[in-house]
Order: C-alpha cells, then sequence, then structure tokens
C-alpha cells in the first residue's frame, strides 16, 4: 500500500492524503494535490533494513512538500531457511 504524506508546516509524514495501491496512482495523486517538482526514490540503507521504500518530493528549490512510503511485507517463504 502506497501512502501519500503532505508536509504540514511541522512533520513531512504530517497529514496522510490517500491510499494507493500502485506507485503510479501514488505519485498522479500526489502532483495534484502537492503540486511537487521533483520526486526522488530513497537509496539509504536505513529504510531498506525497516523494508521501506520512500519517495520524497520537493519543491523547485528543494524544499521538502511531502512523501511517499510503501512497508513492504515479506511474503511466507522468501527468507531461506538453514536445514543444519
Amino acid at each position: 500500500m502506497w501512502k501519500v504524506y503532505k508536509w504540514n508546516g511541522h512533520y513531512i509524514m504530517g497529514e496522510l492524503i490517500s491510499k494507493h495501491s500502485t506507485e503510479a496512482a501514488a505519485l498522479k495523486a500526489a502532483q495534484k494535490k502537492i503540486n511537487y517538482v521533483r520526486a526522488e526514490r530513497s537509496e539509504l540503507s536505513s529504510f531498506k533494513r525497516r523494508n521501506e521504500i520512500v519517495i520524497w518530493l520537493d519543491s523547485d528549490n528543494g524544499t521538502p512538500m511531502g512523501l511517499i512510503l510503501k512497508k513492504i511485507r515479506k511474503k511466507k517463504g522468501d527468507e531461506t531457511v538453514s536445514t543444519e
């Protein structure tokens, strides 16, 4: 589930705007409601360890306007099981 958050003047994840099943739908909704200029997918290892995908939404001068967040759930059987 992709969640679109808008900056509320104090927190970047201040106001939940909408939820979407696809990344494209989340970006489209964010463009309509937040009117961001630049979207950048985060490559930080701290998000990868928490199994999250984060897309930062910025204005043209780099001011944060919001973000799109998706928590990745591990499916049963994704991890290899040791037989020792």
